[in-house]
């Protein structure tokens, strides 16, 4: 269970790496920002790129698990930094994604 905390934990830093620079690139985009808040930017969306490779298992698997993490991360910004309040359809969708997420990372380990 500590692994799976651990991972949980690591793919939750990753999808606010990964959902900042976004962001960032989305304000220069949409709302006028100056150019400088690309640094920022390519910086998260580096580090959200070596995050994941941190994980243990292959890189597809790795990529499918971190999407419930992902989808429950961009949620809670969409309430925290946006401002917009979650609806009960979002909070079903986080509960399903992260389901699906810990089938992924907790299956059983086949000997190699």
């Amino acid at each position: 269970m500590i692994g799976f905390a651990k991972t949980t934990g690591l793919f939750f830093i990753t999808a606010v790496a990964e959902i900042a620079g976004c962001y960032l690139v989305y304000l220069w985009l949409r709302r006028g920002e100056t150019a400088w808040i690309l640094v920022p930017a390519a910086l998260a969306l580096a580090a959200f790129a070596w995050l994941l490779t941190l994980h243990a298992f292959a890189a597809g698997r790795t990529y499918a698990a971190y999407g419930g993490i992902y989808v429950a991360a961009a949620i809670g910004w969409l309430w925290l930094v946006e401002r917009i309040v979650p609806t009960r359809w979002d909070y079903l969708g986080v509960v399903v994604t992260l389901a699906g997420m810990a089938i992924i990372v907790l299956q059983p380990q086949r000997a190699t």
